[in-house]
C-alpha cells in the first residue's frame, strides 16, 4: 500500500509540475505546496501507525462534531469563489472542510454500524435512521454551498457502506424507491441552473462547445491526442497552451493521458486498482467488524472519487467538480486521502492475532 502510495504520488507531482510550469520560472508555487501537503501526509501516517484504530474510532464523532460547524461558518461567512463558498482561509493554508468531512462521515457511520445488533435478516429500515441523520447533516450543508460533486460523495459512501454491511429487501426496496423520488425532487427544485446545464450539456457536449462543452470537449481531445505513449514530459499541447482548463485540478489526469498516452494511463490506474484491491484485502482480513467496515469505507471514499473523476474526464459523466484522489491539486483533498490509507494500514498491522 505504501508503495502504491508512493506511486501515485511521484506521478501526481510529476503531472502537476509539467501543468504548471512557467516558462522562465521553473516550477510553479503551487508544485511546491502539494509536495508540502504529500510530504505532511506521509508524516500523519507515520504519526497513526502507532495509534491502534479503535482509539481512532473514539475521535470518530469528536471530527464529526467540530467538522458540522465549520461547514456552517463556510456557508454563512466565507466569501464566495466562482460561485462557490468552500474555502477557509487560515492565511497559510486555505481549508476545504468538505473534504475532511467525507473522512469524518466515514468514521461515524463505521462506528454506528459496527455497534448496532440486528436480526438475522439484516437491517431494518428504523436501524438506518441514525445513519441517514449523520449523512443528512453534511450533505445537506456541503450542497447548499454549492457543491454537488462533494455532496455526492457523500451520499455514494452512505449506499455503499450501508450495502456492505447487508440490507433486507424490503429495506432495500423502500430506499431504492426514496432515491429516485429524490433525484426527481432534487432535479427540478434543489440543483442550481449551472449544475442543471452541466448534465444537459454531458449529454450532448456539442450542442454548447464554447460555453459548458467546452472542458468536456478539450479533455478529450487532450487525452485522445496522447496516443500509445504519450507526447512527452512538458510536452502536451492541451495542456502547456491552456486549452485545458483546470488543468492542475479536476483535469489532472487529462495533462496526464496526452504526455504519457495509453501506456502511461495504464500503468497509472493499475497502481490504482492494486490499492484497491488490496485495500478490499484489508477489509476482509480485518480482525473485527468495526475494522472491516471502517476499511470498506475509506476504499469506496477513493474508489468513488476515482471513478467518478476518471468518467467525468473522458466524457462518460457530467463535470461535477469532483478531484482524482492523490493526483489532483488541493491540500486539503490530498490530506483527507492520505489520513484514508493511514487508517487503511493501521487496520492491517493489528490484523495478525497477537501471541498470547
Amino acid at each position: 500500500m505504501l508503495l502504491m502510495l508512493l506511486l501515485v504520488g511521484g506521478m501526481s507531482l510529476t503531472n502537476l509540475y509539467s501543468s504548471t510550469y512557467i516558462t522562465g520560472t521553473g516550477a510553479s508555487s503551487i508544485f511546491f505546496k502539494q509536495l508540502f501537503f504529500f510530504v505532511a501526509g506521509l508524516i500523519m501516517i507515520l504519526v497513526m501507525s502507532f495509534l491502534d484504530y479503535h482509539k481512532i474510532a473514539k475521535s470518530g464523532y469528536i471530527l464529526y462534531i467540530v467538522i458540522l460547524p465549520l461547514l456552517l461558518y463556510t456557508l454563512l461567512f466565507v466569501k464566495s469563489i466562482a460561485g462557490a463558498q468552500r474555502w477557509i482561509d487560515l492565511g497559510f493554508f486555505n481549508l476545504q472542510p468538505s473534504e475532511p468531512a467525507k473522512l469524518a462521515l466515514i468514521l461515524v457511520l463505521a462506528s454506528c454500524y459496527a455497534n448496532t445488533d440486528v436480526a438475522g435478516g439484516g437491517y431494518r429500515l428504523r436501524d438506518l435512521i441514525k445513519p441517514v441523520i449523520l449523512t443528512a447533516l453534511p450533505f445537506v450543508l456541503i450542497m447548499l454551498q454549492p457543491d454537488l460533486g462533494t455532496a455526492l460523495i457523500c451520499g455514494v459512501i452512505f449506499v455503499s457502506m450501508t450495502l456492505f454491511v447487508r440490507l433486507r429487501w424490503t429495506t432495500l426496496g423502500i430506499l431504492g424507491g426514496s432515491g429516485l423520488l429524490c433525484v426527481f425532487i432534487g432535479w427540478k427544485f434543489l440543483l442550481k441552473e449551472y449544475q442543471r446545464k452541466r448534465i444537459e450539456t454531458f449529454l450532448n457536449p456539442e450542442g454548447d462547445p464554447m460555453n459548458h462543452g467546452y472542458q468536456i470537449m478539450q479533455s478529450k481531445i487532450a487525452v485522445g491526442s496522447g496516443r500509445i505513449f504519450g507526447k512527452g514530459f512538458m510536452e502536451g499541447t492541451q495542456g502547456h497552451l491552456r486549452f485545458l482548463p483546470e488543468r492542475h485540478t479536476d483535469f489532472a489526469f487529462a495533462v496526464w493521458g496526452e504526455e504519457w498516452g495509453f501506456a502511461g494511463a495504464v500503468f497509472f490506474l493499475s497502481c490504482y486498482f492494486f490499492m484497491l484491491i488490496w485495500g478490499i484485502n484489508i477489509a476482509m482480513s480485518a480482525k473485527d467488524k468495526y475494522g472491516a467496515i471502517l476499511a470498506f469505507g475509506c476504499i469506496m471514499l477513493i474508489f468513488w472519487q476515482a471513478v467518478i473523476n476518471l468518467f467525468m474526464i473522458l466524457g462518460f459523466l457530467p463535470v461535477v467538480g469532483v478531484p482524482l484522489p492523490m493526483f489532483s491539486y488541493g491540500g486539503s483533498s490530498l490530506l483527507t486521502n492520505m489520513l484514508a490509507i493511514g487508517i487503511l494500514m493501521n487496520i492491517r498491522m493489528r490484523s495478525f492475532p497477537t501471541a498470547q
